[in-house]
Parts: C-alpha cells; structure tokens; sequence
C-alpha cells in the first residue's frame, strides 16, 4: 500500500519493530490478520463455551499492545502495583516503551521471566504462608496471557466452583448451599494440604495442553513455572506448585483444580444421587390414620402431637441419596444424604482420585465428616449446620424449618475479632492510630466493622455481632480520648449525634471536616444495621465492563506532559494514595502536587524529563502548561 494512502474496510494496524529495541509502531494489514484485542477475546470466548481447541496462533496475539494497554488499565490500581519485585521496576514509570520491550523479547521468543522476590505473611494459626512479588514487566505480561487464558476457560468452569472467579465469591458459594442443600445429613469438609504449593507442573502444562495447541505459549507459562524465586536474595529453584502472589496463578489453580470438579460432576453426583423422594415414615403415616379416625379430640391431639415428634418421611430410605458440592479455591463442601459409610466411601474416592490424577493430598486434620443436625461444619469462616425445631410451623400447621441449611457466625470468630480491641477482658485504646487525626480514626472503626458485618450478613444469627459493635464502641472512644487527652465522657459529649439509616433512627459518632466551595467530608460511627440481608452478595472479582478504553490508557495514548506539553518520552507517574500528596507540610506544594490534588488523581502523566526531576526532588524546570481546553487525544494505536 503506498505511503499516505488511507485505510479501506476491514483493514487494522499491527506493530512491528523500527529503531531502537523496545519502539512501537504500526503497520496496516487486511482483515484475515490481527483482530482487535476485544474482539479476539470475545473469540475464544466463543471457541471455549463450544469446547473447541484454540489452535497455534494465541502467542501471536501476545504481540498486540492493546492487549497490555487493557492489562494496564486493569491492574495500576491494585496495592501491590507499586511494590517491587526483585528489581526497582514498579508501575511508575509505565510507558508504551516498556510495552514494546515485552512484545520485542516475545518476538524473539527471548523473554525471560524474573524471579520473583519471596516474603512471608502471618497465618492465623502462627505460621506464614510464602508470597511471590514480581516485576511490573511479569505482572504486565501476566495480566495479558490471564486475560486469554480466563476468556477461554471461564466459559468451561463448573457452576460448583466459586473462588477467583468474576462475578462470584464467598457469598455466592454460602447462598448455593443455603437454598439448594436441603435435607443435608453428613458434611464432607475437604481441605488440600498445601495446595498452591504442591500442584505439579507437569499435570499443569498437560491440562493446558489438551485444549491450547500452542507450543510457543506452553513454552512461556512452562518457565513461568520453573523460574524460581529469590529469599534473601539468593535464588531457589520452584519444583512444584504455582507462583502465589501472581496475578496469574488464580486462574492457573482453577483451571487445574477443575479437574476435581470434572470428577465429582460426572462420577460421584450421579452415582450418589438416586430416587425421586423419600418414602414416608410408616410410624409417622400411621399415628396420623389412627389421628384422624380418633373420635376423641384429645386423644387426636395426642397423636398428632406424638407424630410432629418424628419425621414424617424414612431417613433410612436404601432407595433416596442426594449429593452436593461446592468448591472455593484449595477448600470444598460436600452435603450428602445417605448413610455415614458411604459419606465415608465418598471421602476416599476423592483424596485416591487427587492423589493418582492430581498429585496432590487431603489434609488428614482439615478434612473431616460432620453429622448436619447435631455438629457444625466450617466453611468460608461460616459454621454450617441443619436446623431442626419441630415447634415451628408455617400456617398449614406443618412444621417448617427441619432440614433447612443455615449459616452462622461461629462464636470463636466473635471471639477472635472482640480481642483485637480488648485488653485483659476489657475494651482498649488503639495506639498505632494515635497519630492519625480524628476523621481517620473513625472512618478506620466504621470501615472495619462494616467489612466484618457484611461479610457475615448471610448468617441467621447476625445479630451476636452486637458484642463486637460494643466492645469497638468503647475502643473507639478510648482512643478518640487518649488521642484528645480528654474523658471519654466529653468525647461522647462532642461527637454524639443521631442519623437515620433505611427509615430507622440511631445514635452515634460523627465528625465533620468543612471545605471551602465543596462538601464537607463526614466520618461516622454506628448506622449499621444487624439485619440478614438472604440476597446479600459479595464477590471476589466483580466483573467490570469497560467502555472503551480507560481514562489513564487515553492520557497516556494522548502522548503529551500533562505538565508541560512535551511529547519526547512520555510515561506515567503513579503514588500509592492520595494522602501521600499531604506530605508537603510547613512549605510550599509544588505545582505538580496541586496539579494532582486538585483532580483527585494517583497519576500523573509526564515526559522523561519531568518525571526524573519530580523523583530528584528538583523544581520542573520546563514551561508549564496552561491552556486548559479540552482536546480529544489522539491516539496512537487504532
């Protein structure tokens, strides 16, 4: 095509290299080429809800920066976007160069993947679990292969399977018990002893292989696997497991644990799952014949009374098994109704099959059968049980609740959570917050206590949370006082207020901060209410719909210093929070500072040189930009 000449239908622009190593830019080609990163993934999407293979060419898709540009505009915002791995590199900084750097190793197919730096988190039973932090460069390239790799198996994922998952979570998993697992006799807790870390790379790449024909790409994901780690900084190599604290290993984990998921759907629900319905009591059916031909009231009553004291259809039916499950990341449920050795029988089919198929073991002291009716099982933080009270009745008369799932708040857990603001029995001052102002002490008990609450507002009994609200009630104050050195009486005194919440009055804290020409921000204290909410969802990874591209992809597609105008070398600067912007006390912001304080922004975006004096702690010695007035940017890939 000759230079200059425009675009005809069904033409798009793909990169190829030209000057220095990691430059972008753009040639045209026809329509049977490169589709737009969107419309591939709605592709395969496609190609995975038919169950068809996708076939040599997802690498080549790699090359695509639109791929990573929506990658980007996905994870910037995560916390650890701004936490280095084994080297400096971070998400500030970000710019279409390092874009094209990726995209010209994995031409070569010369990538290499850093090994991650590992750390160590608490657990809450003492001990740490390990946490791999890349590089941006790997999370970057992570995010676009997870991209592909979620929009072809999301489709082929059991209905059964909630973790890691859009549009589902916690929430979702509790609900598909609680309305579906009735009658439930036996729970079956399973736990996979140290799951993440053990699953093998072999059985990994193998799963992969059957449904993605792409040597290049296995080839990548296989030395994702196997490129180590770095503790102390020195190197050890990863024979086993995937890589936690990547933003890939999610949706790896599901995709091989859904081989688990293949095994009970299709071998052990339909071969423990018979019969149309129970058969009913003899004893029950005859106290009610003998009840109904009784010609003495009482002695009808009597009989009645005598029949709602046993159930009204055989639990030993030889001939009714029912079998549920559900499964959230390495922890799985199971509800069966049937005899406890066959709950038995279950449990030994699933750790032979995880230990021949999947390489992989049941924990002995996590995985455990529990009887519905008189013990609890723990799943998710919830203890699950079946409820049984022959005194409740609906207005027919028949007794209404036996055999219903409920979900509560295990009292170990209200527990557990009182103690973190209780000292010897009684409520505490929190010290680490005494440095904070009053606005964010409050905001900090409000928010935690709202997290505690809505995540348990599936549970029946909700309402026991009110010890927590009293005890962080007190906290809350104490603090407040030790921060003012004043009463927690006069604190009271001060902050007290009432609001109404959903038509219902209450009292509580509030504390206000006046702005000139804007709202005022407002923190408060109380206002939650301990109502079960049966339709309450919360989820892991709410699916976002993108519009486009997003608004930080666009000002860095604009190619143009925000600050002054340049268009040489243009990347992004990126803070962890917004309170980081209030550091300049006691001297003079600088004009970048208000630039972004003013537009409520965590991004800023700059030329090379702007950027370097911004970190230098140097005055941005180039022109500011001034003139305001919108423009459309233009962008650099179509």
């Amino acid at each position: 095509m000759a230079k200059g000449q425009p675009l005809k239908r069904g033409q798009s622009l793909s990169p190829t290299r030209k000057g220095r190593v990691g430059q972008v830019e753009f040639k045209r080609h026809g329509g049977s080429a490169m589709q737009d990163a969107d419309t591939y993934l709605e592709l395969i999407r496609e190609r995975g809800r038919k169950g068809l293979p996708l076939a040599r060419d997802v690498y080549k898709h790699l090359l695509d920066p639109k791929l990573y540009l929506k990658a980007y505009g996905k994870i910037y915002r995560n916390k650890g976007a701004m936490t280095p791995g084994a080297s400096e590199e971070t998400v500030d900084g970000m710019a279409m160069e390092k874009i094209g750097k990726i995209i010209a190793a994995l031409r070569c197919e010369r990538y290499r993947w850093t090994p991650a730096r590992r750390t160590h988190i608490p657990k809450k039973n003492g001990k740490t679990r390990p946490l791999g932090l890349p590089t941006w460069s790997d999370k970057l390239l992570q995010e676009a292969i997870r991209q592909i790799l979620e929009a072809y198996y999301e489709p082929q994922f059991s209905d059964h399977s909630h973790g890691f998952r859009p549009g589902r979570g916690c929430h979702t998993a509790l609900r598909e018990i609680h309305y579906t697992w009735q009658g439930t006799t036996w729970f079956i807790e399973g736990d996979i002893s140290r799951c993440f870390d053990s699953l093998d790379q072999r059985v990994m790449i193998e799963i992969i292989r059957e449904h993605i024909q792409d040597g290049r790409l296995l080839r990548l994901l296989d030395e994702l696997l196997q490129a180590g780690y770095l503790e102390e900084w020195k190197w050890h190599e990863t024979l086993s497991g995937c890589p936690q604290g990547g933003i890939i290993s999610p949706i790896l984990s599901n995709i091989y644990l859904d081989r688990l998921d293949k095994y009970v759907e299709n071998t052990l629900l339909p071969a423990y799952t018979r019969g149309e319905g129970r058969r009913r009591n003899a004893v029950y059916k005859n106290l009610m014949q003998r009840a109904w031909r009784a010609k003495d009231p009482q002695e009808a009553k009597k009989l009645r009374q005598a029949a709602q004291r046993l159930p009204s259809l055989d639990t030993n039916d030889p001939d009714f098994r029912r079998l549920w499950y559900v499964r959230y990341a390495d922890d799985f449920l199971l509800g069966f109704i049937g005899p406890k050795e066959e709950a038995e029988e279950i449990k030994q089919q699933i750790g032979a099959f995880l230990r021949e198929k999947l390489k992989l073991e049941l924990s002995a002291t996590k995985t455990l059968i529990t009887h519905a009716k008189d013990e609890r099982a723990r799943f998710l933080g919830y203890e699950i049980g079946a409820m049984h009270n022959d005194t409740k009745h609906d207005h027919k008369g028949r007794r209404s609740i036996n055999g219903k799932t409920w979900l509560l708040v295990p009292e170990d857990v209200l527990e557990e959570k009182c103690q973190r603001y209780s000292e010897r029995g009684a409520a505490r001052h929190r010290a680490e917050l005494l440095n904070e102002d009053e606005f964010t002490i409050m905001s900090t008990y409000q928010a935690e206590y709202r997290g505690i609450v809505e995540y348990y507002r599936l549970a029946h009994n909700l309402y026991i949370l009110n010890k927590l609200k009293g005890r962080m009630d007190h906290s809350l104050v104490k603090t407040l006082a030790a921060k003012g050195r004043t009463s927690t009486r006069q604190v009271r005194e001060r902050y007290r207020t009432t609001f109404e919440v959903n038509g219902r009055t209450y009292t509580g804290l509030q504390t206000t901060i006046e702005r000139q020409g804007k709202k005022p921000l407002v923190a408060q204290w109380g206002g939650i209410p301990l109502e079960r909410d049966k339709r309450a969802i919360l989820v892991d990874d709410p699916h976002v719909s993108w519009g486009g591209r997003s608004e930080l992809v666009k000002r860095l597609l604009a190619d143009t210093c925000e600050y002054c105008g340049s268009k040489e070398q243009v990347e992004v600067h990126h803070i962890r929070a917004l309170k980081d912007l209030e550091r300049y006390t006691g001297r003079a912001k600088p004009e970048w500072v208000k630039r972004m304080a003013a537009r409520k922004r965590k991004t800023l975006v700059l030329c090379r040189k702007c950027h370097v004096d911004l970190h230098a702690g140097r005055p941005l010695t180039r022109k500011r930009v001034t003139d305001t007035k919108k423009t459309e940017p233009e962008s650099r890939v179509q």
